[in-house]
């Protein structure tokens, strides 16, 4: 059954949402750089995804 929502396209902006968060958490620079970049790339990856179908 097709739903109406498109779930990836929330789990895109939740990870985006945690992408912004690790930027601001307290961490070393390091690590928040490389929290944000594995965010965004799962968050794009979902765009992509639901944006194909």
């Amino acid at each position: 059954m097709k739903h109406a929502l498109n779930p990836s396209k929330f789990r895109a902006a939740a990870h985006r949402a945690m992408a912004l968060a690790a930027l601001h958490a307290n961490s070393s620079l390091a690590t928040r750089l490389a929290r944000y970049n594995a965010h965004m790339v799962k968050a794009r990856a979902l765009e992509a995804a639901g944006g194909a179908q």
